[in-house]
């Protein structure tokens, strides 16, 4: 970004970023913190989240421009855009950008090079294609939200973050830059399409294959890694705060119930029948005392159990702290830029883009002077 000090191994690199909400916000911050350029082009009116704009941190090192693409020049001021840009990451449902005339072939045609994202939750084709959904959705169809949670209850609902971030946010990132890499030594740009329950459902690659062999049940908490094993999940303290227990390998297990003093009572481990019976015993030992005393008992172990930390509280652990995990950016506390590189380190340079707010930049940096003279209508949410 000429001049204005932005660093990281991205830098150079022009993404558009058709505004939108979940995902796709998500998949370009993760650009954005690392290096790249990032317009987004924003709505008059403004988006769909219920949050003020100032905290909406997924907006950050990123630049606003506000193009009304249901305006006459509404497309034509994008694919201008587009044609000065390495990427373009647009999230809404199967045919809206072509209709708005700011798809795949309009974009390619002023730029062959051009890394074409899209983001959806449910993909560019297929029966449920065209039909609404959120994260909740995507995960339950693909077996992800049903191996979540205590088999005596409903499935627990791990947040947004399975769904449209992992299975989503990030897979787009892994197909723009192979795609990037790609337009760089061949010319060509290309379409990524990245749809959620896709990647939710690759990330269970390795439970299908345990499966298959007869390693897992398909069932909630009655395996390994879902809560089934009493040496792998979390118990509550005297305090009503939790631990997470993991020492999965016999060297760890056995530092484990030696500091829980639980060495020479604890049924054998291998033995299934007796799992309920061990998962009773440590229990009853973590109940003995607080969140705090257990945190003391176990850090400088290899047991691996960590204290369950809140949003709040987890800034202020040591090692994070250490490692500067969180920082704070303009009174916000938040999650630093990940991963990290020797070389190229990225960092938060600005906060949440404003709407609008850096048009004549955009105008002058990317060269696109008719960005500036008129003043976009407000019009009604294009749907997506």
């Amino acid at each position: 970004m000429p001049g204005k000090g932005v660093h990281g191994p991205l830098a150079g690199v022009r993404v558009v970023e058709l505004a939108g909400i979940g995902p796709g916000p998500f998949a370009a911050m993760l650009l954005a913190d690392l290096g790249a350029d990032v317009v987004r082009v924003d709505r008059p009116g403004g988006g769909g989240l219920a949050i003020n704009p100032e905290y909406d941190v997924t907006n950050r090192n990123k630049r606003s421009v506000v193009v009304d693409l249901k305006a006459d020049e509404g497309p034509a001021r994008v694919l201008d855009l587009v044609e000065r840009a390495d990427v373009l990451i647009e999230g809404y449902r199967p045919g809206v950008a072509e209709r708005l005339g700011v798809g795949p072939d309009a974009c390619h045609a002023r730029n062959p090079k051009l890394v074409y994202g899209r983001m959806t939750g449910w993909g560019q084709e297929g029966p449920l294609a065209q039909r609404a959904g959120h994260d909740i959705a995507y995960i339950a169809i693909t077996g992800t939200l049903g191996m979540i949670g205590n088999p005596d209850e409903p499935p627990a609902v791990p947040a947004n973050l399975v769904g449209d971030y992992a299975g989503g946010s990030l897979y787009l990132i892994v197909g723009i830059l192979a795609a990037l890499h790609h337009a760089r030594e061949h010319g060509t740009g290309q379409v990524v399409d990245a749809a959620i329950v896709d990647g939710a459902a690759h990330l269970s690659t390795m439970i299908h294959g345990m499966l298959a062999a007869g390693g897992w049940q398909d069932r909630r908490g009655a395996n390994l890694l879902d809560g089934g094993c009493p040496f792998y999940g979390t118990y509550e303290t005297a305090d009503g705060g939790y631990m997470a227990v993991g020492p999965l390998e016999q060297q760890f297990y056995d530092e484990f119930t030696a500091l829980l003093g639980l060495a020479d009572t604890a049924p054998a481990r291998k033995d299934l029948a007796r799992w309920g019976e061990l998962r009773e015993a440590v229990a009853a030992r973590f109940k003995d005392r607080t969140r705090d005393e257990w945190t003391a008992v176990f850090q400088d172990s290899d047991a691996c159990v960590a204290p369950v930390l809140s949003l709040r509280e987890a800034p202020a652990h040591p090692h994070l702290a250490a490692r500067g995990t969180f920082t704070d950016h303009g009174g916000i506390t938040q999650p630093a830029p990940a991963p990290r590189f020797s070389a190229t380190p990225a960092r938060i340079h600005s906060g949440p883009a404003q709407p609008g707010a850096d048009t004549a930049d955009v105008a002058r940096d990317w060269d696109v002077p008719a960005l500036t003279p008129a003043s976009p209508r407000v019009t009604t949410e294009e749907d997506h």
